[in-house]
């Protein structure tokens, strides 16, 4: 298993972005109903940002007929578990502060 690399993330960062990524990572697949229920947006905004990410890579749409009805599922895919995953990283470092080098704690700042 690789190490995660804490690396920030402009597509993933934007607050809808982030909560969807949030709710794809720990699922394989959601419905975009459920997505648009627990991120709180409109079906316009959150296929907007769906858009952002599935061009970046980072999520896959997948359409279907079930009981005569289209359903859409969204899933992050290997690229984007791993954009989120570096970007979550990259927070919790920011987050963290200077480390004190002499302790190896966090710094003061002072």
């Amino acid at each position: 298993m690789s190490a995660v690399v804490p690396r920030f993330d402009a597509v993933i960062h934007p607050s809808p972005r982030l909560q969807i990524c949030g709710l794809l990572a720990a699922v394989d697949t959601m419905e975009f109903s459920a997505v648009r229920d627990a991120v709180g947006v409109s079906d316009s905004v959150l296929s907007k940002h769906v858009k952002q990410l599935e061009e970046a890579g980072y999520v896959a749409v997948r359409k279907a007929t079930i009981a005569s009805r289209q359903r859409t599922s969204l899933a992050l895919t290997k690229a984007g578990r791993a954009a989120f995953a570096g970007h979550v990283a990259e927070l919790r470092r920011i987050v963290a502060g200077p480390l004190d080098a002499a302790t190896g704690g966090v710094g003061t700042g002072a």
